[in-house]
């Protein structure tokens, strides 16, 4: 009886009693700022990015908007062969796990095309006014042979058929035929490169490296947008690989694909 009446008398004490409700306090205060900071920074709560490839900025600003997140347009590229003013690349990328209210960065394909000067060309030989071409932007287009002392010797440049002189201003990605010498007594000739397995755009570099020409390029339906074309790969070419000699400036066909079934296993 007496042992209760102590312990009834120690819990009893202000100064014990004071300690337990400090103590308890702190434990109400450290639950109360974890329940907080678990609703204001939606702990456990996250979102998905959707993809805004292709969409305009007023339907990716909808799509994000319902998706909990914002959007900002922080860059542009341009790129021809696609829609204006559509989304071309995001960060987050697709996928992307964040919080709510998070802000993805767009890049846009600009509404106006980038200005180039063009180059002389005149006097290079074929491999240097490829180089030239690329480095400023700009398309090789076809490569024209006609009889000339000097074989593959740049001798015009033209755009759209029609001769363009150095110094002309003109948008990025306009492709560029060239007329090159051939000398008839060289008995110059080249062969069609194995293709196979080389992504799109290698695969056009080596066709003109090797002084011919693209006649086609076809993508199958796997390919659904201009990344898929960038990353697709050659599965079949026309003619086959082969050493044995073809004219300067014949054409070669391109057929791609992004299907890994589809593309041959290289040896």
């Amino acid at each position: 009886m007496a042992e209760k009446t102590q312990k009834k008398g120690f819990f009893n004490h202000w100064i014990v009693r004071n300690l337990l409700i400090c103590v308890i306090l702190v434990v109400v205060m450290i639950a109360g700022a974890i329940i907080f900071l678990n609703v204001v920074t939606k702990h456990n709560q996250e979102l998905v990015v959707p993809d805004f490839s292709n969409m305009t900025v007023a339907e990716a600003e909808a799509v994000a908007s319902q998706a909990g997140m914002r959007v900002e347009v922080t860059d542009s590229v341009f790129v021809k062969r696609m829609k204006k003013g559509a989304v071309r690349d995001q960060n987050p990328a697709p996928g992307a796990k964040v919080k709510e209210g998070r802000r993805i960065s767009l890049t846009i394909n600009a509404l106006n095309a980038k200005k180039v000067t063009m180059p002389n060309l005149v006097g290079l030989s074929m491999r240097q006014a490829l180089a030239e071409l690329q480095s400023r932007g700009l398309v090789p287009g076809r490569l024209i042979y006609v009889e000339d002392m000097a074989t593959n010797n740049v001798l015009r440049q033209l755009r759209r058929n029609r001769e363009i002189e150095p110094g002309v201003s003109i948008e990025s990605e306009t492709v560029i035929d060239l007329v090159l010498g051939l000398n008839p007594d060289s008995e110059a000739s080249t062969y069609v490169p194995d293709l196979l397995g080389k992504r799109y755009m290698s695969a056009v570099d080596l066709v003109h490296k090797q002084s011919l020409n693209v006649k086609t390029l076809r993508f199958d339906d796997s390919v659904k947008d201009y990344d898929d074309s960038l990353n697709a790969m050659v599965y079949r070419q026309s003619p086959e690989a082969s050493e044995i000699p073809v004219n300067l400036g014949d054409d070669v066909s391109l057929y791609l694909t992004i299907d890994p079934e589809r593309i041959p296993a290289r040896q």
